[in-house]
């Protein structure tokens, strides 16, 4: 595995989110295939989401999407945070939560809205470094 990540917005295919999303999927809790079906989330992602990706030899290894299109209430929406297992630890979900945070605000957004499970204490960590709070 080479260590170089490259960050992006809005290149990965459908094919590629799909099997990224695929392969993180165990990782979510609850995992995110018996809240949704993937293949219509990964369709509404690319037709609505802003997509930070992290990408390394090719491979899609971190996603964050969100929804930063609510231009009344000005507030974003983080649908989706995955990371590849094996990826996990380097830093890279916080990179790409900073770049959402970043182009949430050049947008005019007030506020960033996300939802996590209880038991993700993870997840729940991460957040709270990127400067969320429970509310």
């Amino acid at each position: 595995m080479r260590k170089d990540v490259e960050y992006n917005i809005n290149i990965a295919s459908e094919a590629e989110i799909s099997e990224h999303l695929l392969s993180c999927d165990a990782d979510f809790k609850p995992r995110l295939s018996d809240r949704v079906e993937i293949s219509e989330y990964v369709k509404k992602l690319s037709d609505s989401a802003t997509k930070f990706e992290a990408w390394s030899d090719g491979k899609l290894t971190g996603l964050i999407a969100a929804y930063c299109n609510d231009q009344e209430k000005r507030i974003a929406y983080i649908t989706s945070v995955s990371v590849i297992k094996a990826w996990v630890g380097k830093g890279i979900a916080s990179r790409l939560m900073k770049q959402c945070v970043e182009h949430a605000q050049k947008l005019g957004m007030l506020q960033i809205k996300l939802e996590v499970s209880i038991d993700n204490v993870a997840a729940i960590k991460l957040y709270e470094k990127n400067g969320f709070v429970a509310g």
